[in-house]
């Protein structure tokens, strides 16, 4: 299927690793023009580079999310570089840790501030571009605004906040033709995951514990397929979705956990 994603400009931020790198792949390789959005312009320019390797066209703008002007400075790097906006894929954040119990209040903001301000600040600068174009916003979010994590309440409020935020944009934005949905991620491979994986007494074991939940195939969902929705949903092929959240995570959230016996 052609999405018809060619020569559209698409902003992802986080987008030089783990997910957002999976993202930018997918989107240039359906010629789509990704631009990395992240704080390490190292980073961002090794993903650049190796596109550029297979032929494939992107761009990068290094910028520390959690500082206002920053998000704001993005935004005008694209326009100046390319005159558009086509889509935006907010995904940068980080699973922090910042609970209720081991917590405090400086902690808390700025988790808010790593995970869920920035979603914000993105789409209010991208507005009046994605207006013109009548671009899309896809949002990507986690399942522990669901199902809760224990110990990570910033992020879980954080992931609430993504989630409703879909919906509210999707609202606000119906009179401009924008598109607003939300990817929902459960148990997805990355390097960051395998990080943590590896920091355990058992990394094997606890691998097999986790995968043994998730109902289809039992296995962990991979970036490309996240990538794949996210790409989808900023397409015309999904021109009449909006204010959806949709879990791509092999049935890990609603699906019967007594599955994992049967």
């Amino acid at each position: 299927m052609d999405l018809q994603l060619k020569n559209k400009v698409i902003i992802v931020t986080g987008g030089a690793k783990g997910i957002g790198e999976g993202i930018v792949q997918v989107l240039a390789s359906e010629g789509a023009i990704p631009v990395i959005v992240g704080r390490n312009a190292e980073d961002n320019q090794k993903v650049v580079d190796d596109l550029a390797a297979k032929g494939l066209e992107s761009f990068q703008v290094a910028a520390e999310l959690t500082r206002p002007e920053e998000c704001q400075n993005a935004v005008a790097a694209v326009i100046l570089e390319y005159g558009r906006i086509d889509g935006l894929v907010n995904n940068a954040g980080v699973n922090d840790g910042v609970g209720l119990e081991t917590g405090d209040y400086h902690g808390f903001m700025a988790s808010l501030h790593k995970n869920l301000v920035h979603y914000y600040l993105m789409a209010h600068h991208a507005l009046p571009a994605l207006k013109v174009s009548k671009g899309s916003i896809v949002n990507i979010s986690s399942k522990t605004a669901d199902t809760g994590q224990g110990g990570t309440s910033a992020y879980a409020a954080s992931n609430g906040g993504r989630n409703a935020l879909t919906r509210e944009w999707a609202v606000e934005l119906l009179k401009y033709g924008i598109r607003v949905n939300a990817v929902i991620v459960a148990e997805c491979w990355t390097p960051l995951y395998e990080r943590w994986i590896e920091t355990l007494p058992d990394p094997a074991e606890k691998l097999q514990s986790i995968t043994a939940n998730i109902p289809l195939e039992n296995r962990m969902t991979t970036a490309e397929e996240i990538a794949n929705m996210t790409a989808f949903l900023l397409s015309a092929r999904s021109s009449h979705t909006t204010g959806q959240l949709i879990y791509v995570d092999g049935g890990y959230v609603h699906l019967d956990r007594a599955l994992a016996n049967s």
